[in-house]
């Protein structure tokens, strides 16, 4: 007997295609009860990224639990005293695929207090998806959510409208609630955003498009997923390689330069380019450059390689290599957006450590110069410190210069770390605003 597949009847052979195999990072952030569990569980079940025993024992703790049927919800809620809460407290990593695209899922929890999580699983995500409850539409938690993506610089949002059935898949529901939160990601400066009218618990436009909604001509959150741009051309952005290890030779040969080991952070570098070694300014060549596999005429972000210069000059892990012609500018003074995550509070006088690539200095809080308001998504002058969770703005005074990029420009390089120089923990995310730093 011969088996085919109908294209247009599974979604996910149509949309298979031919398209290249790619991988996208996205983050999850809601609040409690928007359905966030349940809708990751359903993301999973129905691009058949669930292993048969898996299911059948979700099943079987549905059932125990007086259930009609399996509640997905128990696929990504792992911890059986954060399930017996009713509560996500982690951020938890999933991995799925379809033929087009692999996926690094960021399953962050949706209490206000553990909005330093959903940072945490946003920092390297390139899309977002926000989730709300379509009877209560966009919450303080869902406008603290979108902030953080945006000063995370992710390029795309994703709206979740769930719970659509609990509403009678009202249009002027989904219309209201999308309208408010395009407002919103306007405000916050990100143009891309699509909202998506869902239910998790049915399956509705998940990975098969509803019935019930036959007045929405948008994707499905799957089609979302497969389709939206993902990764940046490392030949647009300006090359950049914090130095991570120092390779010494292990021979007297004067023609035997040290290596420098790490991953290329933004760019290309090619043998025979000049390079800025930052932050102490001296320019040289690229010499070699050695991979994994034996010796490479160029490397580009996110390969990791060592280089070898033409001058044996003075270099050590911390250093930065740049393009010589577009090198970051070292600055002792650094000015960012940042969000708190630790309990400690960040006030003017406070000393920290500023934690930037692989080099880590010494550092004052100079003034707390903003706080951003949740509710009316403006930013408030006026405040003393910043507490955790709190989304706000700094200037530091660096013990050393820093060649800080501005974040919006270059993500990895534009980020930077506030760590408590007593215990090494960690006090707040940053990102870079070059254009506000002076040279120090």
């Amino acid at each position: 007997m011969t088996i085919t597949h109908d294209h247009a009847a599974d979604p996910l052979l149509a949309l298979a295609g031919s398209a290249p195999h790619e991988l996208l990072r996205f983050a999850t952030a809601g609040s409690v009860d928007d359905g966030k569990s349940t809708l990751v569980g359903r993301l999973l079940h129905d691009t058949r990224s669930v292993l048969a025993d898996t299911l059948a024992a979700v099943e079987r703790a549905s059932v125990a639990k007086g259930h009609d049927g399996a509640d997905l919800a128990l696929l990504t809620d792992g911890l059986r005293a954060e399930r017996e809460q009713g509560i996500t407290i982690d951020v938890a990593y999933r991995y799925f695929s379809t033929a087009t695209r692999s996926y690094v899922l960021a399953d962050t929890p949706g209490h206000v207090e553990y909005t330093r999580n959903m940072v945490t699983g946003a920092s390297t995500a390139e899309l977002a998806l926000v989730l709300v409850d379509a009877r209560h539409g966009v919450v303080e938690q869902t406008r603290r959510h979108a902030a953080a993506a945006a000063l995370l610089g992710v390029r795309h949002l994703a709206l979740a409208v769930n719970k659509m059935d609990l509403v009678g898949f009202d249009e002027q529901v989904f219309v209201s609630i999308r309208d408010e939160f395009d407002a919103v990601a306007r405000l916050l400066g990100v143009e891309d955003v699509v909202a998506i009218p869902l239910s998790a618990l049915r399956g509705d436009n998940v990975v098969d498009r509803s019935e019930h909604t036959r007045w929405y001509d948008g994707p499905t959150l799957l089609e979302h997923l497969e389709t939206v741009p993902v990764g940046e051309d490392p030949a647009l952005e300006p090359f950049r390689f914090p130095v991570q290890y120092v390779i010494r030779p292990q021979t007297d040969d004067h023609r035997n330069h040290r290596g420098y080991a790490g991953r290329v952070a933004h760019g290309v570098v090619r043998v025979g380019d000049a390079v800025a070694v930052l932050p102490s300014g001296r320019i040289t060549t690229v010499a070699a450059i050695d991979g994994l596999d034996g010796p490479l005429r160029e490397a580009f972000a996110p390969q990791s390689v060592s280089i070898r210069l033409v001058d044996d000059v003075d270099v050590s892990r911390g250093a930065l290599l740049a393009a010589a012609d577009a090198a970051a500018t070292p600055s002792q003074d650094l000015e960012g957006d940042v969000c708190v995550v630790s309990d400690r509070a960040l006030a003017a006088g406070d000393r920290v450590l500023v934690r930037h690539g692989t080099r880590t200095v010494r550092a004052r809080v100079a003034a707390v110069t903003a706080r951003l308001d949740l509710a009316t998504m403006e930013s408030n002058p006026y405040a003393d410190a910043l507490v955790v969770n709190d989304i706000g703005r700094l200037s530091l005074r660096l013990g050393e210069p820093l060649p800080v990029d501005d974040y919006a420009a270059l993500r990895r390089t534009g980020a930077f770390l506030l760590v408590d120089e007593q215990d090494g923990s960690t006090l707040a995310a940053g990102m870079a605003v070059v254009a506000r730093c002076s040279e120090g």
